[in-house]
């Protein structure tokens, strides 16, 4: 199978030497998506709760970059630098995963790049 890497300037440049998103087939792996302003490019500083919509407020639109959805995510992986935010960060994410929920992993991680808290990425499938 070939592999196609995605970029779309819709959502902040990596910082660091990967791709933002490879298609493989009928998959999609996108690489982390931290709170930082594809605009700007600036990161944001605030609560656990805006960190994680600003992230996944950038995986939504790199899914929609390549025609797909949050509906299309089959696999979410969450980095957490302190576990007693999960019950913060989940009330976001349910907000986005509302009906047919993904399987997801969460840890907590001593740091995250940019010094920010929340960091989200996803597998999704074309239906």
């Amino acid at each position: 199978m070939e592999k196609k890497i995605i970029f779309s300037d819709k959502v902040p440049a990596p910082v660091g030497p990967y791709s933002q998103a490879i298609e493989v087939g009928n998959f999609l792996y996108c690489s982390g998506q931290i709170p930082l302003d594809a605009k700007t490019g600036e990161v944001l500083k605030g609560s656990v709760a805006e960190q994680a919509k600003l992230s996944l407020d950038n995986v939504k639109t790199l899914l929609e970059s390549t025609g797909l959805s949050l509906s299309n995510v089959v696999k979410t992986m969450v980095f957490l630098t302190d576990m007693d935010t999960f019950a913060e960060f989940n009330e976001v994410y349910s907000e986005y995963f509302s009906e047919g929920k993904p399987a997801r992993s969460c840890v907590a991680v001593k740091s995250l790049p940019k010094g920010v808290d929340v960091e989200v990425e996803v597998i999704a499938v074309k239906n």
